[in-house]
């Protein structure tokens, strides 16, 4: 048996490295580029994320210290004038959850028994959440006795 190469397309039987055709599959480069695109992307959610988390942080904290506060400015606008301690400084340390934090209240009485000015000042524990302070006026009131029909009437 006897082979013949003179029909043989040399051109045909080696590989080509010319590729006219569409391509087939990704080359590394792509995958790279794509890959530090996709981690740009990411971390700028991450960034986005840990920010929206902090405001969430500190607008809890804000409501958890206005509510102490409102609480404590009630509590002493609802107490009769005599009742509340004068002249002086009362500290409270609260250390549960969910809010710790210093109540200080000043009070101070210029006028004797009849002007007491109040100062409440709320310190959270937490260093990332910022104090807060009320002060109001409490006033004597006059009472008057309309029923009594024999007290002693000190207004004439």
């Amino acid at each position: 048996m006897k082979i013949s190469l003179r029909n043989l397309n040399r051109t045909a039987a080696t590989a080509t490295t010319d590729m006219k055709g569409p391509r087939k599959g990704f080359a590394i480069v792509e995958i790279i580029v794509a890959m530090v695109l996709l981690a740009i992307a990411v971390s700028s959610l991450a960034a986005l994320s840990y920010s929206v988390s902090q405001s969430g942080i500190a607008a809890t904290g804000n409501a958890y210290r206005n509510g102490v506060l409102m609480q404590e400015v009630n509590r002493l606008e609802g107490i009769p004038y005599d009742s509340i301690p004068c002249c002086g400084t009362t500290t409270v340390v609260v250390t549960t959850n969910p809010y710790p934090h210093t109540t200080t209240i000043t009070v101070a009485e210029p006028n004797v028994q009849l002007i007491k000015t109040v100062k409440v000042i709320i310190r959270p524990t937490n260093v990332l959440l910022k104090p807060d302070t009320a002060s109001f006026i409490r006033t004597k009131a006059k009472t008057s006795q309309v029923l009594c029909t024999d007290c002693v009437d000190n207004d004439n």
